[in-house]
């Protein structure tokens, strides 16, 4: 195995967790991993200028990789061991065996993802057919489904899909956790219909104008596969209370 070979899959595994989220959330959990390390090391003096470089950029690497999910059942003393080991040119594994073990994590990974889609479809699916048996649910043809909270005046007009509409929305997943809200922010958002999801590109051409409607909808009117964020799983449906406030 080359030295390429194995720089291109590392490169790629970098490029990946360079890539990450950084949460709050991540960097507890961090910390609580890396508590045994610390506690074992040298207290680090952090009004030394090149400490606090060497430190900072540490703990940025630490919070990406969190956010990654790649700390997530690997040993931290052999992943020590490695940056240490790596940092003072004393590898103890080949580049066949580093190469071998890498792609065996990236295995892994990619087999958890498949699982954690495969799960997430099949709860969102139970939910999505329990929740269009309710009084009151509307399901059309694409799936997308949605209840009136309440109605706007008679002469409300409907936007079309080549119009730009402000509305007030309140994102949660089925199990409540919010993930996105303008309602939150205090501030409605303005956005043309043919720049979101298809399930409100959708839904807003069903509503008028002072009309505020709860939407349910499936993966494939939403992210599907692909999400923008870690705060929604893959193939998560997506529960909105949209009041389409003007039209454009």
């Amino acid at each position: 195995m080359s030295n390429h070979s194995i720089t291109s899959l590392s490169h790629s595994l970098t490029t990946s967790i360079a890539r990450a989220a950084i949460s709050l959330s991540a960097v507890a959990s961090l910390s609580f991993l890396l508590m045994s390390q610390a506690s074992a090391q040298e207290a680090i003096d952090l009004t030394d200028e090149d400490n606090r470089i060497g430190y900072s950029i540490g703990v940025n690497i630490g919070q990406n990789l969190v956010a990654q999910g790649i700390i997530a059942g690997i040993d931290m003393n052999s992943f020590v061991a490695g940056m240490r080991d790596a940092a003072g040119d004393t590898i103890q594994l080949s580049n066949e065996e580093l190469f071998a073990a890498i792609q065996l994590f990236q295995e892994r990974m990619t087999a958890a993802a498949q699982a954690e889609m495969e799960a997430n479809l099949a709860s969102t699916q139970a939910f999505l057919e329990s929740n269009g048996t309710r009084e009151g649910v509307v399901s059309t043809a694409s799936g997308l489904q949605y209840e009136v909270i309440s109605s706007g005046p008679a002469d409300g007009g409907s936007p079309t899909a080549n119009d730009a509409v402000l509305a007030h929305y309140h994102g949660t997943l089925i199990d409540g956790t919010v993930f996105d809200s303008s309602v939150d922010r205090g501030e409605p958002a303005e956005f043309g219909l043919n720049q979101v999801i298809s399930g409100w590109t959708e839904a807003l051409q069903l509503m008028s104008v002072g009309d505020k409607w709860r939407l349910f909808l499936p993966p494939n009117l939403a992210y599907g596969e692909q999400s923008p964020t870690p705060a929604i799983p893959p193939n998560s449906a997506l529960i909105f209370e949209v009041e389409l406030l003007e039209i454009r």
